[in-house]
């Protein structure tokens, strides 16, 4: 048995996780790290101090919407 802290607690998890730890190193396009998401999201969390100032709650929901729609585009259109 595993110690009882957070150490102990990923041994104890992983014999349980073993098939889909397998399935995982089988699929040679999955990678081990989510830097393509981080690099789709750098530009808002950038930019979050500034939504503090969007004046209205309304205002905060456009711009949010329009952000949406230029990322969307970008992604569809293949310049990311």
């Amino acid at each position: 048995m595993a110690p009882k802290n957070l150490l102990g607690a990923g041994v104890n998890y992983t014999p349980n996780q073993w098939k889909r730890l397998l399935v995982y190193l089988d699929l040679p396009e999955m990678t081990p790290d989510n830097n393509a998401a981080e690099n789709a999201i750098r530009s808002f969390v950038i930019g979050r101090k500034n939504w503090l100032f969007a004046g209205t709650q309304g205002g905060a929901k456009a711009s949010a919407a329009l952000d949406s729609l230029v990322e969307t585009a970008k992604r569809q259109f293949g310049t990311v």
